[in-house]
């Protein structure tokens, strides 16, 4: 079995698409990373050797930001908004959708289940 980045990467499925579960690793992104390591697109990850999934580990290791440091690059981009209180900061503090999007109606993923308003009884 391959392992990139702490990822076990699925053993019968093409190489360019079990790179994709690789946080931050996406389609086009694993076939560039292909490209480069000089690797077919086709062939099963079970299939690779050793000196395949090396090139491909240094190719990553090496372009790209994967895993945990992208993860830890994104949560601080959003402290950081959150720190300056930007409007943005403020809606993904909120847990509110921070793309302009409407919420009257829709953000129910984001807002989380309706919650019933009573009215008062006499």
């Amino acid at each position: 079995m391959a392992r990139i980045e702490g990822v076990d990467l699925p053993r019968n499925k093409r190489i360019d698409i079990a790179l994709t579960y690789i946080f931050g690793i996406g389609r086009s992104t694993a076939q560039k990373i292909l490209d480069e390591a000089s690797v077919e697109h086709q062939v099963r990850t079970q299939d690779l050797s050793e000196v395949e999934v090396a090139a491909i580990r240094n190719v990553i290791q090496r372009d790209f930001k994967v895993e945990g440091d992208l993860r830890k690059e994104i949560a601080m981009n959003i402290k950081r908004l959150i720190d300056i209180k930007c409007y943005r900061g403020i809606r993904h503090k909120k847990g509110l959708p921070v793309r302009g999007q409407r919420t009257h109606t829709n953000s129910r993923t984001r807002k989380g289940p309706r919650r019933v308003v009573h009215k008062k009884r006499r």
